[in-house]
């Protein structure tokens, strides 16, 4: 699993050039434990990490340059931004 989380972070980081190593890691985490918990609180099967990692990847290719923008915005991951000594730019 260690390997999924290091290759979507570079996936991030690919989409998004305002994020650190460690603040896209710490997104790729987030995003994954979200998706398995609501999809198990929708009543699903567990489908394995392969279906979340498929999910994960697909939310980082259509939203991971903008992915800084949306904690801004949301209170549930505006804490991602407290610390602007991890961010890029």
């Amino acid at each position: 699993m260690e390997d999924m989380f290091e290759r979507l972070a570079h996936l991030l980081l690919s989409k998004n050039t305002s994020l650190s190593y460690a603040r896209a890691r710490t997104w790729v985490e987030l995003l994954w434990e979200d998706f398995e918990t609501t999809y198990a609180k929708a009543g699903h099967d567990y489908q394995g990490k392969e279906m979340t990692e498929k999910v994960v990847r697909q939310w980082l290719e259509n939203y991971g340059s903008r992915l800084h923008e949306f904690a801004g915005r949301n209170p549930k991951y505006s804490r991602l931004l407290e610390d602007d000594k991890d961010m890029t730019h």
